[in-house]
């Protein structure tokens, strides 16, 4: 993954999970959703490991001046349409 030119290194969760949601731009998704389309249906882990990742992934693509993934109160995560 590129970003103003430069390279992010990214994991293999981090890179699935940054593929969906920019793939569906606009589009909410539950922590539960994420966790089948990303993880797979025989993920048996919490749900709050969406959120480490959503965690890890905004502190290597996002700054002061470029927000990407929103998080919706009481829902989940989406990604933004105005990037």
């Amino acid at each position: 993954v590129t970003l103003c030119g430069r390279v992010i290194m990214l994991t293999f969760m981090e890179y699935g999970l940054l593929k969906f949601l920019a793939g569906n731009k606009g589009r909410v998704f539950t922590r539960e959703v994420l966790l089948n389309r990303v993880w797979g249906y025989d993920y048996y882990g919490g749900d709050r490991t969406v959120d480490v990742h959503i965690r890890r992934l905004r502190s290597k693509i996002e700054d002061s001046s470029h927000t990407f993934i929103e998080t919706v109160r009481n829902i989940g995560y989406k990604f933004r349409e105005n990037n």
